[in-house]
């Protein structure tokens, strides 16, 4: 009986000493080991367990580790979470300062500001500080008035004008403007330089049309500016451009250059010609002047002579011998009751001497 009852625990630790390829099936210590413990390697270790791979679907175990990944998977924040505060405030400054840039305007003394409301234009701010609703509500542009624009015309293969007597002219002229009024010059003209051009150029062919070459060249290049001005005037504000024209200068007014040199002798000889008219009108003149004077004296010795006749006979008489003999030897004349006398000495000087006397 003994023999048999000691078979059992001899059953039991042959069945316990069989390991299997990560060593025995046991604790090690004699006793089995539970369902839920981890099997060891050949060495006692427990077996690392094998990461998924990239493609293998991960287990979550729980609700808290899903809201964990999502918090991470959204930038370290969910809505509500502690950066919230920061973040409502910096939306908030960038908002604040957003509004005072686009609405707030520094206008110029020089300057207007037009405002457009979607396109549209509502109204335009003088110089100072003005206000308009937020961009992109109003839109603000700056438009210099002050400022003197020139527009150098015409260019090198349209310098060539035909004048009224059938001669080519060369001419070259500037023209000067500014804005007077900015929704009109901003909104009326697609390209309003181009377009200040273009009928200075027409304006300046009608005058040249109508004067000579000599004109054009001198004597009425002031007339053809003035008249030049008032014409684009009228023909801008008809356009309704906004511009005012403030001047036209003429700045080169030659024949073409094959001729040119020609032209220059014939102008010199001209203006020589001039020149001696002048100075035969000049002569006229003082000859004039001197004859005005002499009648003028006449009249005053014709007023004495009605009231002295003898007396101013004899004055008369007297002023012209001495006139007359100032420049020869005097001679006293016989005269009753006077003396003869000669002037020996100068009598002798201009009698020759005779030889051997």
């Amino acid at each position: 009986m003994t023999f048999v009852s000691g078979l059992g625990p001899r059953a039991r630790a042959l069945f316990s000493d069989i390991k299997g390829p990560w060593g025995p099936s046991g604790s090690g210590d004699g006793e089995p080991e539970g369902e839920d413990s981890p099997p060891t390697g050949p060495w006692g270790e427990t077996p690392k367990r094998r990461r998924p791979g990239p493609g293998a679907p991960r287990q979550v175990t729980s609700l808290d580790e899903f809201l964990r990944r999502s918090r991470a998977r959204f930038g370290g924040g969910l809505p509500g979470g502690p950066d919230r505060p920061i973040v409502l405030w910096a939306m908030l400054g960038f908002l604040v300062l957003w509004l005072v840039v686009t609405s707030t305007h520094s206008i110029a003394p020089e300057q207007r500001g037009v405002v457009t409301r979607f396109g549209r234009y509502v109204y335009t701010l003088s110089p100072g500080v003005g206000f308009t609703f937020p961009y992109p509500v109003d839109r603000l542009t700056k438009v210099d008035v002050e400022n003197i624009r020139t527009e150098n015309l015409p260019s090198a293969p349209d310098a060539m004008m035909l004048t009224g007597d059938q001669n080519i002219i060369d001419i070259a002229y500037q023209v000067r403007w500014n804005i007077r009024d900015p929704e009109q010059y901003l909104f009326e003209l697609a390209q309003p330089e181009e377009t200040i051009r273009q009928v200075a150029e027409s304006t300046m062919r009608a005058a040249i049309a109508n004067v000579t070459l000599r004109d054009a060249m001198g004597e009425k290049r002031g007339e053809i500016e003035n008249r030049v001005q008032d014409e684009m005037q009228k023909v801008l504000d008809g356009y309704k451009s906004g511009v005012l024209v403030q001047g036209v200068a003429i700045k080169q007014a030659d024949p073409p250059a094959e001729v040119n040199d020609a032209f220059k002798e014939v102008s010199a000889a001209q203006q020589q010609a001039q020149s001696y008219v002048n100075q035969a009108r000049a002569y006229a003149l003082q000859l004039v002047a001197k004859a005005q004077g002499e009648a003028v004296a006449f009249d005053k010795v014709y007023g004495q002579y009605k009231l002295a006749p003898e007396v101013t006979r004899r004055r008369m008489y007297y002023e012209t011998m001495e006139r007359v003999l100032q420049g020869s030897d005097k001679t006293i004349v016989d005269a009753p009751g006077v003396a003869n006398y000669q002037a020996l000495p100068p009598v002798l000087r201009s009698v020759p001497r005779e030889s051997g006397k």
